[in-house]
């Protein structure tokens, strides 16, 4: 079954290791095969990975798009065991995260994480009201 795209004009999406950015009228197609594929809002930059959660997000968008989670299985691990160190709530979704990548989910890990993002900016605006 081929996955329905709609990009508004100008937006941009990664499908496998090209990114593809839109002209100036919407647009639709179908994709059929399976590659990674993002969409224009759901990628972070190096240089926007500034929280640990953050690079979570980074690393495993990188393990997704490049179909290889061993080349940054050690940089994966140090980042959780910080932020589980710093957040030992989080275990529960670290895990979930865990789980996903182990059985080759993911674009689903990738979601995950960004609710860990969500997480820790709930942590840490709670850390600042006292």
């Amino acid at each position: 079954m081929a996955l329905k795209v709609e990009l508004k004009p100008g937006e941009r999406i990664l499908i496998g290791n090209v990114v593809l950015r839109n002209g100036d009228n919407r647009a639709r197609f179908f994709i059929e095969g399976s590659c990674p594929i993002l969409r224009e809002k759901d990628i972070l930059t190096e240089d926007g990975a500034d929280t640990v959660a953050k690079k979570i997000y980074f690393t495993v968008q990188l393990m997704y798009i490049a179909n290889d989670m061993s080349k940054y299985q050690k940089n994966y691990i140090d980042l959780i065991t910080q932020f589980t160190q710093a957040a030992p709530s989080s275990l529960a979704i670290i895990a979930d995260i865990n789980n996903l990548i182990l059985t080759d989910q993911m674009y689903k890990a990738l979601k995950l994480a960004k609710k860990l993002i969500e997480y820790e900016a709930e942590l840490m605006a709670h850390a600042q009201r006292g």
